[in-house]
């Protein structure tokens, strides 16, 4: 089969002490942010930002391992705002506001879940969009 060849690092066992470990945690610090919460009737999807509006991450009740009617019940909404409040207490996230849209069950879950984990939410805000004049009725048969 031939040769192997040994590959020798020059820093010896610093060199890959300073390579960083997978799911560490990155250096950005943030204090508060803004929590997205959009429900529908087959999922619920968080985005979570900082004040500026930046993505920091986010999570779905399908990313969570849910899958098909599953995903719309409220209980797939708690884990995935729970797995998302650990991933921003990494960050030292310690202040959130939610901006709710959407009329799916899973609405006020997601937010329960987060505040399961200690991060305390400052306000809470309805964005859902609501027609004001509604579809167009059909126009009469013309015979």
């Amino acid at each position: 089969m031939g040769k192997k060849r040994i590959v020798t690092t020059q820093g010896g066992e610093g060199a890959a002490a300073n390579q960083k470990a997978p799911g560490a945690g990155s250096k950005k610090r943030v204090d508060s942010g803004i929590l997205y919460v959009q429900s529908t009737y087959n999922n619920t999807k968080l985005l979570l930002t900082d004040k500026g509006g930046n993505a920091l991450m986010w999570g779905t009740a399908g990313g969570a391992g849910f899958r098909g009617a599953k995903k719309g019940t409220p209980f797939a909404a708690a884990k995935v705002g729970e797995t998302l409040a650990l991933k921003a207490q990494n960050l030292g996230m310690k202040e959130i506001d939610v901006i709710v849209k959407g009329v799916g069950s899973g609405r006020e879950s997601a937010i329960r879940g987060f505040i399961s984990k200690g991060v305390v939410i400052s306000s809470i805000k309805d964005a859902t969009p609501v027609p004001f004049n509604g579809p167009q009725p059909k126009k009469p048969r013309r015979v």
